[in-house]
């Protein structure tokens, strides 16, 4: 059976067009380290084959492909001319995603922190008005249940969906990305039925599924990953991979 492959980075030579899908070159490190008394690796060029349909659903073109960084999981092959695979290993895709770049994470930071200063804002124009309304309660007595109302309902805002233990964030149910190996396996139906008992009593898992930070790539937890998408849950709590 072939060797599934997953690699990541960005383009480093010109997307060439074919008939039916287009090339392109990538590399990555090899390891820091290496056993003792052998030479350390370097970097390991690879020529990428994808089908057009599938790299035209990406919104990649012949500009943005060189910085952009994605995901292409495949298999390598032999099977292709050499003038066409200047790259050490050529690998067939089945799979390529564009991962979000740094300035996207750091525009969202930008809106969450400006969300949060608000929000601060907010709150202490409330505080200011607060003894405003404690004077009115020695004229008019009657006013006494406004303020009471809005304590009792402000706890029921600040509610959040209870996560199972260790969860260290929570992540979009379609981002996660499922390996070739995970599919072709079959989790045991019993502990399958088990665990959605539980999603059913508690409203959450049992355990956060593992993912890899950065590609979301999943890395253990199937069982409760087909979990999620029978009970159809929009979200999902998760550990990343170095932190176990």
């Amino acid at each position: 059976m072939p060797h599934k492959m997953t690699i990541t980075g960005s383009a480093t030579g010109p997307l060439r067009e074919y008939d039916r899908y287009v090339a392109f070159d990538m590399r990555e490190k090899g390891s820091p380290a290496a056993p003792k008394g052998l030479k350390k690796s370097t970097f390991i060029s690879y020529t990428v084959f994808v089908a057009k349909k599938a790299f035209n659903k990406t919104g990649l073109t012949k500009k943005s492909i060189m910085h952009e960084k994605i995901l292409v999981q495949g298999e390598p092959t032999l099977d292709i001319p050499i003038d066409e695979c200047p790259g050490e290993i050529g690998i067939i895709c089945f799979q390529i995603t564009v991962l979000p770049n740094k300035n996207d994470k750091e525009a969202n930071e930008s809106k969450d922190k400006k969300e949060a200063q608000q929000e601060v804002a907010a709150t202490k124009q409330e505080e200011k008005q607060e003894p405003v309304a404690k004077e009115a309660k020695t004229v008019q007595p009657e006013v006494n249940e406004t303020p009471v109302q809005e304590k009792k309902a402000a706890p029921q805002k600040k509610q959040q969906p209870i996560q199972p233990k260790g969860t260290k964030d929570v992540v979009g149910f379609e981002d996660i990305i499922v390996p070739e190996a995970f599919l072709k396996t079959r989790p045991n139906p019993v502990k399958t039925e088990e665990v959605i008992e539980f999603v059913k009593r508690t409203g959450h898992l049992d355990k956060p599924l593992t993912i890899e930070k950065e590609t979301k790539v999943l890395k253990d937890g199937y069982r409760r990953y087909i979990v999620a998408k029978t009970m159809k849950m929009d979200k999902v709590p998760v550990v990343y991979e170095y932190q176990n």
